[in-house]
């Protein structure tokens, strides 16, 4: 794939979300970040309705589970049902350590389950190693 990786922040804490892109901006990733605060917000913008008719499709999806309106674990299950949005990777970021969270999560095809740490410099750490991996490693398919 050329060109910048869209990524798409479901993130409802605004202190979380900031901090995301401020590590994004000091590490300089190329990387186009759309956030949105909660799950309905994300199934708009995901289904591309609404004020987000214009959107573009996301390469990736970062998702918190614990979100007002339609949480996490009901916007990756709808994600994975759709044949339009099943092949989107969903990097799951929340605080919950539940193992409930954690093999649902998987069984619904989650790509990964990152806990958030409670440390600045851990959760600063983790947003570095997703820039590493997920968007200087991972390929992905060309835009359609």
């Amino acid at each position: 794939m050329t060109g910048r990786i869209q990524l798409l922040l479901v993130e409802d804490s605004q202190a979380d979300a900031r901090l995301i892109l401020e590590v994004f901006k000091d590490e300089r990733v190329a990387v186009d970040v759309h956030v949105v605060r909660d799950g309905e917000e994300a199934m708009h913008y995901l289904c591309r309705s609404g004020t987000y008719r214009h959107a573009r499709r996301p390469d990736v999806v970062l998702l918190d589970l614990n979100l007002p309106k339609k949480d996490g674990r009901e916007v990756l299950a709808e994600m994975k049902a759709s044949a339009d949005l099943n092949s989107i990777p969903v990097l799951i970021l929340t605080t919950s350590q539940s193992e409930e969270d954690i093999v649902k999560s998987y069984k619904l095809q989650a790509s990964c389950y990152i806990p958030k740490p409670m440390d600045l410099e851990q959760f600063s750490s983790i947003i570095k190693s997703l820039d590493q991996f997920w968007f200087h490693n991972v390929r992905y398919p060309s835009k359609k």
